[in-house]
């Protein structure tokens, strides 16, 4: 097969598990930026020229689009979606999970549990809104963000309130949620890929942090979900129709809730915790889908 992963980083740890892993299973396999693509419809037909060479011998592309290169990154995998290659993540359902609001409406629609959250826009009455509350501590987020950059804890109402004050007058939409104190500054990842949990961890903040983020300093932990985690993540992934996601939970007194749903999860943490090779999962559904 000729596979392609979309990237801004071919030296990324992700990047290059995934070309390892389809140059040991004999694939060819390319690292393209998508920041240097150009599109092209001539007489009905899409094209995509890397740079000036013409790129139409892929059998399937693995998107590993980052938050900041969200437009870029969709429109180019699109496009080659228009050419009848296979993406082991289609651009719609990377622009369902990117956008949180939308993804928590999509989550409760199909019944997938998640912590109390609302949406606030600079126009919002902010006093209603945190009367929907019962209590603080509450989390604030911004509606795009990764690596817990974005998030941030309010103690209190009142430390809550201005916080959203200043985003108002910034005119910055934002997310107000629950405080999961149970939780104890752990969650799980999960990663699904073609409709199976293939690897697992639990994350444990570093002291001082709410963030589980191995990015900031909290450590993981390979476990194994039970029934009612594994069937949450699965189900989440479904409803974002994503092929290959990162399923964040949280462990609640009333069951297991989803945080987030990561398009494009990074895979250095998980594998390393594992041991479990996530890379050549990727490759064997992009294996199972070629056209």
């Amino acid at each position: 097969m000729n596979i392609a992963i979309l990237s801004r980083g071919a030296n990324l740890y992700s990047t290059r598990s995934l070309v390892k892993a389809a140059e040991q299973r004999n694939h060819s396999i390319e690292v393209i930026d998508p920041t240097y693509c150009q599109m092209l419809i001539e007489e009905g037909k899409p094209k995509v020229f890397y740079f000036e060479e013409e790129v139409n011998d892929l059998h399937a592309i693995i998107p590993r689009i980052g938050a900041s290169n969200t437009f870029q990154g969709c429109t180019v995998t699109r496009h080659f979606e228009a050419m009848n290659v296979f993406a082991t993540v289609t651009s719609e359902a990377i622009l369902r999970s990117r956008d949180k609001w939308s993804s928590f409406q999509i989550l409760a629609n199909k019944g997938v549990a998640v912590p109390k959250t609302a949406f606030a826009d600079f126009n919002f009455n902010l006093d209603h809104i945190l009367s929907q509350f019962d209590h603080g501590p509450l989390i604030i987020k911004v509606l795009e963000g990764t690596h817990g950059n974005g998030v941030m804890l309010a103690p209190d109402k009142k430390t809550a309130q201005s916080m959203l004050e200043a985003f108002a007058s910034q005119k910055i939409k934002i997310l107000i949620q629950e405080f999961i104190a149970e939780s104890k500054g752990e969650d799980l990842r999960a990663i699904v890929v073609d409709g199976v949990v293939v690897a697992a961890m639990k994350r444990k903040s570093a002291n001082g942090d709410f963030r589980s983020n191995l990015h900031r300093g909290g450590s993981s932990f390979k476990i194994n979900l039970n029934y009612q985690e594994e069937a949450l993540a699965l189900k989440a992934a479904k409803a974002l129709k994503l092929g290959v996601c990162g399923v964040d939970m949280l462990r609640s007194d009333q069951g297991p809730m989803v945080l987030e749903v990561n398009s494009t999860p990074g895979l250095e943490g998980i594998e390393k915790t594992t041991g479990i090779n996530i890379a050549k999962s990727i490759i064997g559904y992009a294996e199972r889908n070629k056209k």
